[in-house]
């Protein structure tokens, strides 16, 4: 193949096509012959131009969640709404029908967060102006925007089969860090002489619950936050400073702390328990998703096509798959402010 280059593309939108389009034939070549044997050179035909679009954007030169779900989309009807039997995607792995549910549903996730995103913002205003009755209307609107998303990822289970996602579309998921199939990383040809370590597509790459769990001031475990911080790597320029503006910003539960407010503490403390259940929901859509299914494969001994131990209990950004969730689940319910209530019904007493 000739070695093209992005100097025509003449936008930001044509530049993101590039990095979509990109990013899945090259997880495509990476891992066609399956896990057990991926490709351990990128060919420069697809290297560099990848580099290059992706030094444009500010992105990684791998597929990623703002690539696969923010930006793979379309609508059947362009006069229709946004909803699930209205939305396509324009580039898809194989699964079928699991492939495009996996995927359109977690944008309908993502859109449902946007309220939240804008009551998040709103919070941060009020707090700014001490206006004890804004920042609880804005977590109120946070509160809803969760249980939104909640609800919007039960569509899942209607569109998704879960010996399909994990036997055949996870694979594409996966990058060359923390794997043990591509142990130093994946050669970039024409780019760099040594294995570039990226990180595959994860659900911790979108930005609207990392802007919640800075809202909210969630202090996870070093180790977790540290891998949250290396994801928002793979996020948008603009997703990865709004999250950093956020944690420079006044913390809200200190504010709230220092303020004797129980409807403002009850607000803060519906937030936390929305984002505890998203979580919760998670996790276990992971158990039904990816742990049941490897067991099950395992047991019979009759792995799934493609996929083996590397993949069972690791998550395609390189996490300890449950371990992550439940730490991360974990750490949100510790910052209930529990120590308020309990004062504020002993004064009721």
């Amino acid at each position: 193949m000739p070695v093209l280059s992005p100097n025509l593309l003449s936008n930001h939108r044509e530049l993101r096509l590039a990095h979509l389009a990109l990013g899945f034939i090259i997880m495509g070549y990476v891992w066609q012959e399956g896990q057990h044997a991926p490709a351990q050179i990128l060919p420069k035909a697809l290297a560099k131009p990848y580099w290059q679009v992706s030094n444009m954007l500010g992105l990684p030169p791998i597929l990623t969640y703002a690539d696969s779900v923010l930006a793979n989309w379309k609508l059947r009807d362009p006069a229709g709404e946004m909803e699930i039997g209205n939305l396509d995607m324009i580039f898809s792995f194989p699964g079928g029908e699991s492939c495009r549910g996996f995927f359109i549903v977690s944008l309908l996730v993502d859109m449902a967060a946007s309220s939240g995103i804008t009551g998040t913002l709103e919070v941060m205003h009020a707090m700014k102006m001490s206006d004890l009755t804004g920042i609880q209307k804005g977590l109120i609107k946070v509160t809803r925007s969760l249980k939104k998303m909640k609800e919007t990822f039960k569509l899942m289970h209607n569109h998704v089969d879960p010996a399909e996602f994990h036997g055949t579309l996870r694979m594409f998921f996966s990058g060359w860090r923390d794997n043990p199939m591509l142990p130093r990383g994946l050669l970039y040809e024409g780019v760099s002489n040594e294995p570039i370590l990226l990180s595959g597509i994860s659900a911790a790459q979108s930005s609207t619950i990392q802007c919640f769990d800075a809202l909210l001031r969630i202090q996870h475990e070093d180790e977790t936050q540290a891998f949250l911080t290396r994801m928002r790597d793979y996020m948008l320029p603009a997703h990865r400073q709004l999250i950093q503006t956020l944690y420079v910003c006044p913390s809200l539960r200190d504010f709230i702390l220092s303020h004797s407010s129980s409807d403002l503490c009850q607000a803060y403390n519906s937030c936390v328990s929305a984002l505890v259940d998203l979580r919760n929901y998670h996790l276990n859509s992971v158990t039904k998703y990816i742990i049941v299914p490897g067991n099950r494969a395992r047991a019979i001994g009759c792995p799934l096509r493609g996929v083996g131990p590397a993949l069972n209990n690791t998550g395609t950004g390189g996490s300890n798959l449950m371990g992550f969730l439940k730490s991360v689940r974990d750490t949100t319910r510790k910052t209930l402010i529990l120590e308020v209530l309990s004062e504020s019904q002993d004064t009721e007493i």
